[in-house]
């Protein structure tokens, strides 16, 4: 498989690799999936800037995380490119609750740093 972040997105995606017109696009929806992951625990924070971040700096050899690549690929799907039929988006949302439940349950945090993990701010409410 391939180890470049981007590119394998794109691949699941259906995109070629050479393809870039839709480059920054795919990054910034990336990277709001590791925001969401490192909010929930499931890995570090993390950020790419283009294709040669790799999965593996990012997994750093954690295989109990592997499937954080079909979660990244189903989360970017459903915001990127969302499927036409009520069938095939309710099939990939099952996939994406599923995957959370399964990645989060076998996340230890107890192993995970408290640097690492995303401090989110709720902003002010008004009264």
């Amino acid at each position: 498989m391939e180890d470049s972040i981007l590119i394998s997105v794109k691949k699941m995606l259906g995109l070629d690799s050479e393809f870039d017109a839709f480059d920054a696009d795919i990054i910034m929806h990336i990277n709001s999936v590791f925001f969401i992951m490192a909010q929930m625990g499931i890995g570090r924070k993390f950020r790419i800037d283009d294709a040669t971040s790799s999965w593996s700096e990012y997994l750093e050899g954690r295989d109990d995380l592997e499937s954080v690549k079909t979660y990244m690929y189903a989360k970017v799907r459903q915001i990127f490119d969302p499927p036409t039929t009520g069938a095939v988006a309710d099939a990939l949302d099952r996939t994406v609750k599923e995957l959370e439940w399964r990645l989060f349950s076998a996340t230890d945090l107890t192993d995970t740093k408290p640097e690492d993990l995303v401090d989110y701010q709720y902003p002010n409410t008004r009264s």
